[in-house]
């Protein structure tokens, strides 16, 4: 059962001390609740499908750290593997069985990935990824799609979405022009947009790189031919094809959006629910791209903690549990009844709103729509999205803090957990 009051006098205690000793009081900008207003709640805890601040108070979660917690929050399973990996040590800096292992289940999963690397972080999976298909190209330019966010890389701030389309910033300081000047971008679902890049840059682009399903400016589907005329395009020009799927990657299908739609692109960016909650990044794809990588080839790319055994063993033991019977048909229901509920206490009260879900990813833009790309993204009323969150908040219901983020839900998860918190929505849509 969710709060209907709460108080949060330790979270509000804790973010002002914290603002004195971190840019923001923060460690990742969309934390700071800028775009949806009020002041963060400070995490003391989390199991399941719930989360409680520090000063008590439980709340249902659709955030799941981002996307991990897709078997739910600290997992039985999970934390006994941790508890018996933590006694090896917390980290080798060398080769580990559990790479070969973990290794071997993306393998298996993910159509496009013939070999993998592992790496920390989403951002560096992507950035490995870029200079690799640059390599194996010989070109330097590539496409990007506007709204869909590939990590805080120089090469990808450009019309990027997640944190940077929260603050406003069509890009970053701090980031040369020539850091920019290959990337070219295009509006997401339009290939002629593409096409028109391609035509106008023969023979120097390496590659096009997107979300297949974007998370990253609120949860926007690609529309029917999309993704496979992408395919086309790429083969008919000479570039590769790159799925970011660190998002997508095991949540919208265990092997990820390129199996759901039947596309299979030339590399993969994995991370997320493949670290079970720990940090963690990869890229892979073909085994002749991928045998570039140092140090079977010249592409240098390196990490301390890459393959970090703990996050090896979790995302190990996610994986494994994700391969239960009904994983993904339980996620599915789940969220297509949040998703239906929320568009239907929409309507009822009076709101402008659409969206959608995938498996276990969701969104909610108040506009009337559709959203195909992140221009119609932009036409929602992020003030009236900023007044729901802090009414959902308030009444124990904890979304990610962005009109333009998408929301995730878990095994964990129960249909009490969904019909509650469309209770509250219509409680907090009816007061808007």
């Amino acid at each position: 059962m969710v709060n209907t009051t709460i108080k949060t006098t330790k979270s509000q205690e804790v973010f002002a001390a914290a603002q004195n000793l971190m840019p923001g009081g923060v460690s990742s900008p969309v934390r700071a609740f800028k775009s949806v207003g009020g002041q963060p709640i400070v995490f003391d805890r989390v199991k399941g499908a719930y989360i409680w601040d520090v000063d008590g108070n439980q709340y249902i979660d659709y955030v799941g750290t981002w996307g991990p917690a897709i078997c739910g929050h600290a997992h039985p399973e999970v934390i006994a593997a941790l508890h018996e990996a933590l006694e090896k040590g917390t980290s080798f800096g060398a080769p580990s069985v559990l790479e070969n292992v973990l290794a071997e289940m993306v393998i298996d999963a993910v159509p496009s990935i013939e070999m993998v690397r592992f790496v920390n972080s989403g951002t560096e999976a992507c950035m490995g990824v870029l200079r690799l298909m640059r390599a194996f190209t010989n070109r330097d330019k590539i496409i990007k799609f506007e709204g869909c966010y590939h990590g805080h890389a120089d090469a990808f701030l450009v019309k990027a979405g997640s944190g940077v389309a929260t603050l406003g910033l069509p890009d970053s300081p701090g980031v040369p022009k020539s850091s920019t000047s290959t990337t070219l971008t295009a509006p997401f679902n339009d290939l002629e947009a593409v096409k028109a890049l391609f035509e106008e840059n023969r023979n120097e682009i390496a590659g096009v790189i997107l979300e297949p399903v974007v998370g990253n400016a609120g949860f926007i589907a690609p529309d029917a031919g999309f993704l496979e005329g992408l395919r086309e395009l790429t083969h008919e020009y000479g570039a590769l094809l790159v799925f970011d799927e660190v998002m997508t990657g095991f949540r919208i299908a265990y092997g990820g959006a390129q199996e759901k739609f039947g596309v299979t692109p030339d590399l993969t960016t994995l991370g997320k629910v493949i670290g079970g909650g720990l940090p963690v990044g990869a890229y892979g794809g073909r085994r002749d791209i991928m045998s570039m990588v140092a140090p079977a080839g010249p592409v240098y790319q390196a990490g301390t903690l890459s393959g970090n055994p703990l996050a090896m063993t979790a995302g190990i033991k996610t994986l494994e549990l994700l391969q239960k019977p009904g994983s993904y048909e339980y996620l599915d229901r789940i969220t297509k009844k949040l998703a239906d509920g929320l568009l239907q206490v929409a309507k009822e009260t009076g709101h402008a709103a659409c969206g959608g879900q995938i498996s276990a990813m969701f969104g909610l833009f108040f506009t009337s729509g559709p959203v195909h790309n992140y221009e119609d993204a932009k036409k929602s009323d992020t003030a009236k999205f900023g007044r729901f969150h802090r009414g959902m908040l308030e009444r124990g219901v904890y979304l990610a803090p962005s009109q333009f983020e998408a929301g995730f839900t878990s095994l964990a998860h129960t249909e009490e957990d969904i019909q509650q918190t469309l209770v509250v929505a219509r409680d907090v849509m009816s007061s808007l």
